[in-house]
């Protein structure tokens, strides 16, 4: 897995939940807390903007915080990430988790 596939797959992971949680069949206990607020469509587009952004920036600073360039928890340290093969995710995790979860919004 390459470097930037390892940030898309976040990405894809953010855009799934988002789905999840938004849809009027979601059986997850933060989609049916949603539901059980009975918005109006206004306000069903203010969740959506509301998670969405709360998502990336949860994304973003974990991403950031495994390559180092922020704190998890109030510790930052670079971490050795590794495939099941072995190859190595490099440092360009920051400006994918950019590309992905800031320039996008």
């Amino acid at each position: 897995m390459t470097t930037e596939e390892f940030v898309k797959a976040f990405h894809k992971e953010k855009q799934e939940l988002l789905k999840e949680y938004l849809s009027n069949h979601s059986e997850t206990e933060v989609g049916v807390l949603i539901k059980s607020l009975n918005l109006t469509d206004e306000q069903n587009e203010i969740m959506k903007k509301v998670l969405d952004s709360s998502f990336s920036d949860i994304f973003y600073t974990i991403l950031l915080g495994l390559n180092g360039s922020a704190s998890i928890g109030g510790i930052q340290e670079m971490y050795d990430l590794k495939d099941d093969n072995g190859n190595q995710l490099t440092g360009e995790i920051e400006s994918f988790a950019y590309k992905y979860f800031q320039e996008n919004k």
